[in-house]
């Protein structure tokens, strides 16, 4: 039933991501960067909350009060990163428009990675490292100041349940060299979506907010070993048993 239920997700958003993507990209041109981001999020909500039917996956997302107020606020998310399910569902949960940092091969995906190439996002060469943090850091300063929040996953990669992987500090880089504050994000996703599995499994996905970290004057190095230490310790508090 799992294999089953698995399958018609996938071919849910494989019908629904080919019209969505061919109208992102017929549009683009004539409207405004933030209405496409929307365009783009309507169809993330269709990804999880099918994914809710389906699947039987369902959020429960704790810390809402900790974001931000303002429509100009700006902020760094840092996230654990699990599976892709946090990656569709972060923009149907923030308040904020959201700008991905992303390796530039995901453009090259059929629709999905077209209508990802029309938004306002940061993508990037990874083999030109400096050249690609200094994109971060000035794409990533003007989205910071029209209210867009910049989203990073700070391990780089997917990581199996209960592992940790390498925390690198492009984010933190970015949050001093900005001034904006770090949030630092728990996400419980490998319960359900594990890391290169097809088969996915119902239950309950906890994204866990913490409270905004100041940049100004901080070091990047010191500033992700804060970071890390409060995310891997509300993953070890909200999944215990991936942890023994």
């Amino acid at each position: 039933m799992h294999f089953l239920r698995s399958v018609l997700h996938l071919l849910v958003m494989v019908i629904t991501v080919i019209p969505w993507g061919l109208a992102v990209v017929i549009v683009s041109p004539f409207v405004s960067s933030t209405t496409l981001y929307w365009m783009c999020a309507n169809w993330l909500r269709v990804a999880v909350h099918s994914g809710t039917l389906i699947l039987g996956i369902r959020n429960r997302v704790t810390g809402l009060e900790n974001l931000p107020v303002g429509s100009t606020a700006p902020a760094v998310l840092l996230l654990k990163h699990q599976s892709t399910w946090e990656t569709f569902a972060m923009p149907t949960l923030m308040p904020h428009p959201l700008a991905y940092v992303f390796k530039k091969e995901l453009l090259y995906v059929p629709f999905f990675g077209w209508a990802m190439g029309r938004l306002d996002m940061i993508h990037i060469d990874r083999s030109k490292r400096t050249q690609a943090f200094n994109k971060v850091v000035e794409q990533g300063q003007r989205l910071l100041d029209q209210g867009t929040w910049v989203i990073m996953f700070p391990e780089g990669t997917r990581i199996p349940r209960g592992e940790k992987g390498s925390y690198k500090t492009g984010g933190t880089r970015l949050a001093v060299a900005t001034g904006a504050p770090v949030i630092p994000i728990a996400v419980t996703s490998a319960k359900c979506w594990p890391r290169k599995a097809f088969i996915k499994r119902p239950g309950v996905v906890d994204f866990s907010i913490g409270k905004p970290i100041p940049s100004q004057g901080r070091e990047a190095d010191e500033l992700m070993r804060e970071v890390e230490a409060w995310i891997e310790g509300e993953m070890r508090r909200l999944d215990p048993e991936a942890y023994r």
